[in-house]
C-alpha cells in the first residue's frame, strides 16, 4: 500500500485496487485529486499491473463529487477553468490508459464522482448505487468531462435530461441506459469487478492496449480515421509474441500463455 492520505493502492498479482477514502462522502478536493493523479500515473507505468479496479472505502458513497466548500471559494473565471482542467487531466489519465480501469460503485456516485466512474472503461454497481450529474442545482455544470463522456455513453437526449434536471438514476436504470455494464447485489460490486479484471488480465496485454488505444483515441473523429487506426493496430499485433502464442495455443487445443509482449 502507499502512504497517501486519501488514496490507497493494493496490488494482488496482476490486478490493482485503487481505493478512494476521504470520509465522510469521498468528496474530491485538490489534495485528493493530486493524490489520485499520482497513483494513476504510477499504475499506468507499472507493466506488472494488467487491470485496475477503482473502488471506495465507504459503503454509502462511491464519491459525492467535488468538495462544495472548496468549489464555493472560486471567484474568477480563470480559477474555475484551472479547477476544471485539473479534474479533466486526472480523469483523462484513466480514460487514456492502455490497461482497463473498472469502477466498482457502491452507494452515491454523483457529480465529479459520476464523472470519475465515467472515465473508467467499465463500470459495475451495487443495486443501492445512485448516479447523477446534479451540478445544475448549484447554478453550474459538469466540468470534469461529464458533458462529453455521458452523451457518448447513453446518448445525447438522455444525457441532457440528466444534466439539465440533475435527476438521479438507480443502478437498474443506469444499466438499462448503458451507463454501467452490470448491476449486482449491493456489496458485490468490488468482487464482481475483481473477477472481471482477472478475466481481462488473462488475455494478451498488447491486444488489450491496442483495443483501448483505438476505441479511446479522441483524434479519430471520423469512421475513416478510426478504421485506419484499427487496421494499423491489428497489423502490428501479428508481430507480437502473444499473437503467435494465441494462434499456436488454439491450434494445439490448449490455453495460451500470454507474456504481454
Amino acid at each position: 500500500m502507499n502512504a497517501e492520505k486519501h488514496v490507497t493502492v493494493l496490488e494482488d498479482e496482476d490486478i490493482a485496487v485503487l481505493t478512494l477514502n476521504r470520509p465522510p462522502a469521498n468528496a474530491l478536493n485538490i489534495e485528493a485529486l493530486t493524490e489520485l493523479d499520482s497513483a494513476i500515473q504510477k499504475l499506468n507505468g507499472n507493466d506488472a499491473v494488467r487491470a485496475v479496479v477503482l473502488a471506495s472505502g465507504s459503503e454509502k458513497f462511491f464519491c459525492a463529487g467535488v468538495d462544495i466548500k472548496e468549489l464555493s471559494t472560486i471567484q474568477s473565471e480563470k480559477d474555475g477553468v484551472k479547477y476544471a482542467e485539473l479534474g479533466q487531466s486526472v480523469l483523462g489519465k484513466i480514460n487514456s490508459a492502455t490497461k482497463p480501469y473498472i469502477a466498482a460503485v457502491e452507494g452515491v456516485c454523483v457529480g465529479g464522482g459520476c464523472e470519475l466512474a465515467l472515465a473508467c472503461h467499465l463500470r459495475i454497481a451495487g443495486t443501492g448505487a445512485k448516479f447523477a450529474l446534479p451540478e445544475i442545482n448549484l447554478g453550474v455544470m459538469p466540468g470534469f468531462g461529464g458533458t462529453y463522456r455521458l452523451p457518448e455513453c447513453i446518448g445525447t437526449p438522455r444525457a441532457l435530461e440528466m444534466m439539465l434536471t440533475g435527476k438521479e438514476v438507480s443502478a437498474e436504470e443506469a444499466q438499462s441506459m448503458g451507463l454501467i455494464n452490470q448491476a449486482v447485489n449491493s456489496g458485490a460490486a468490488l468482487e464482481t469487478a475483481l473477477h472481471l479484471g482477472k478475466q481481462i488480465a488473462g488475455k494478451g496485454g498488447r491486444a488489450i492496449a491496442a483495443i483501448l488505444s483505438v476505441v479511446n483515441d479522441p483524434d479519430c473523429v471520423s469512421i475513416e480515421k478510426k478504421l485506419k487506426k484499427e487496421a494499423n493496430a491489428f497489423g502490428k499485433l501479428f508481430t507480437t509474441h502473444d499473437a503467435r502464442e494465441g494462434f499456436l495455443a488454439f491450434l494445439e487445443k490448449r490455453l495460451p500463455d500470454f507474456k504481454n509482449k
